[in-house]
């Protein structure tokens, strides 16, 4: 029987809308969304990067990066340097880096909920599969 790829497609899509939602829903509690959770992420992995590489890391344009790294700054999570040239360096703050720490503890339980219908093997294989199709990305 051979799969069907639309199918396999839809599935996949429903899967991530699923992840987004419980992590907005647990990300509510410290009053930040997923897209800026994974920000603060991008920012903690890769301090001192450009608005185009966390842009590029959070598969985000250049121009929605920069919108939200607006409201991170204002909202006191991330600073802005000059680096060379034009370019603005990221960092957390301490406040970000706070909600950083505090987003890890609830996203641990929000996912430890999405796959516990998997089975630690079945987890595993899923994770190998997703990387396989995602490592020349």
């Amino acid at each position: 029987m051979k799969t069907d790829l639309e199918a396999l497609g839809h599935a996949i899509k429903r899967a991530q809308y699923r992840n987004h939602r419980a992590a907005d829903t647990a990300l509510r509690e410290i009053g930040v969304t997923l897209v800026q959770w994974d920000a603060l992420r991008a920012i903690d992995r890769m301090p001192g990067a450009s608005g185009h590489e966390l842009a590029v890391a959070t598969f985000q344009s250049d121009q929605a990066f920069g919108t939200l790294a607006n409201r991170l700054v204002t909202g006191g999570l991330i600073a802005r340097s000059a680096g060379r040239g034009r370019r603005l360096e990221h960092t957390l703050t301490e406040s970000g880096q706070a909600a950083l720490e505090a987003g890890r503890q609830l996203m641990a339980g929000a996912l430890q909920e999405l796959f516990a219908p998997l089975d630690e093997a079945q987890r595993l294989a899923l994770l190998q599969t997703l990387q396989l199709l995602t490592e020349n990305t």
